[in-house]
C-alpha cells in the first residue's frame, strides 16, 4: 500500500492567512430572503493548514506554522490541536478571518465567501520571515501555500527563498495573483517547486494554452528561466503537467463524482509533497498528487482526501511523458 507509514523527510507548512472554515447548505440560495441553513461543519482552513491536514490523512507527518490572532485564532488553534497536528504559532496582528461555503441543495451549486485577513505592518512581515527561516527543516521541505494577508508584499516567498539560499531546504510554493507573478518573475530565488492552475498559467504567458504541449512548453520555459526547478500546472479536468530537468509528464485527472472542490488543490500539493518527502520519482509524485486532489473532490465541505480513495485512484493512475 502506497500510504503505509514509512520514512520521510521533514515537512513544514506555512499559513500566513488562515481561516476558520464554516460549511453548510440550504434549500436554495436566493437574494434578500433569510436563508435557513444546516448546522455548519467547522474546520481549520488555509492553504498550508489544509496541506498538513491532507498529509496526515495520507499517513504522513508535517508541522504547521500558522499566523493566528484574536478569539477566532484561538478557536482555530484549538481545532488544530484536536487533530493532533503539531503547530508552531506565529502571532498575527489582528483577528483571524473566517470563510463560509454554502451548498444550494436545489442544484448542488456551491457558493464560497472568503473574508480578508488582518492588515500586516512591515515589522510583522520581518517577524514572519525570521520565524519561517528559524523553523525551516534542514534536509526537508518547506511549503508556502495560500494567499498573503493584506500588507504582506507579493515577493514574500521570493524574499524567503533568498534567505534560505545555501540551506538544505526545498521550498514548494502554491500561490496566486501578484504573489505568483513575483515568484514566476524571479530568477535568483532557489524555489524547488512552483504550482499554478491553467488560468494562472495563461495569465502569466499572456496567451491561451489550449493543448497539453502548450502548457508543458510554458512550464519548461519557466524552469529554463530559473523561476523554479520544477513547475506544475493543473489543467482541471484535463489533468496535471509537470516540467523539470528530469523530463515532462502529464497525469490524468481520475474520473470521480464531485461533491465539493474545496481543498482539492491543497490535497494535490499534499500528495506531491509527501511523495517527494518519501523519495518517489517525479512521475509517481504527480500521480499521487492527482489522486489526492480527485479524492478530495469526493468528500463534502472541507473533509479533504480519504486515504482509501487515494490508494484506489493512485492504483489506477495514468501518467505519460510529453
Amino acid at each position: 500500500m502506497i500510504l503505509t507509514p514509512q520514512p520521510q523527510a521533514p515537512v513544514l507548512t506555512v499559513t500566513l492567512n488562515p481561516a476558520l472554515d464554516l460549511s453548510t447548505s440550504t434549500d436554495e440560495v436566493v437574494p434578500e430572503l433569510k436563508l435557513r441553513c444546516e448546522a455548519p461543519d467547522i474546520d481549520p482552513g488555509g492553504g498550508g493548514i489544509n496541506v498538513s491536514r491532507a498529509i496526515a490523512n495520507m499517513g504522513g507527518r508535517s508541522r504547521a506554522l500558522v499566523a493566528l490572532g484574536g478569539a477566532t485564532g484561538t478557536r482555530l488553534c484549538d481545532l488544530l490541536h484536536q487533530t493532533g497536528l503539531p503547530v508552531l504559532r506565529l502571532n498575527a496582528p489582528g483577528e483571524t478571518r473566517q470563510s463560509l461555503s454554502v451548498i444550494d441543495r436545489s442544484d448542488g451549486a456551491q457558493f464560497r465567501f472568503v473574508l480578508p485577513g488582518p492588515e500586516w505592518r512591515p515589522s510583522d512581515v520581518r517577524g514572519a520571515l525570521d520565524a519561517v527561516v528559524g523553523a525551516a527543516p534542514q534536509g526537508g521541505i518547506l511549503v508556502i501555500s495560500g494567499s498573503n494577508p493584506p500588507g504582506v508584499p507579493p515577493d514574500f516567498a521570493v524574499a524567503l527563498a533568498r534567505r534560505l539560499a545555501g540551506r538544505d531546504t526545498r521550498m514548494f510554493v502554491d500561490t496566486s495573483g501578484a504573489a505568483l507573478a513575483a515568484v514566476a518573475g524571479a530568477r535568483d530565488a532557489p524555489i524547488a517547486v512552483l504550482r499554478m492552475d491553467d488560468a494562472e498559467a495563461e495569465g502569466l504567458a499572456g496567451r491561451p494554452l489550449p493543448a497539453r504541449k502548450d502548457t508543458a512548453d510554458f512550464a519548461s520555459s519557466l524552469v529554463q528561466a530559473g523561476a523554479a526547478q520544477s513547475v506544475i500546472v493543473a489543467r482541471g479536468a484535463d489533468g496535471n503537467i509537470v516540467a523539470c530537468p528530469e523530463g515532462r509528464w502529464h497525469a490524468e485527472a481520475p474520473p470521480v463524482t464531485v461533491i465539493s472542490k474545496v481543498g482539492a488543490g491543497d490535497s494535490f500539493v499534499a500528495g506531491y509533497t509527501l511523495a517527494v518527502a518519501r523519495g518517489m520519482a517525479v512521475a509517481d509524485a504527480l500521480a499521487l498528487a492527482a489522486a489526492a486532489a480527485a479524492a478530495a473532490c469526493m468528500t463534502p465541505a472541507t473533509d479533504l482526501c480519504r486515504p482509501e480513495d487515494v490508494e484506489r485512484l493512485y492504483a489506477e493512475r495514468v501518467v505519460t511523458p510529453i
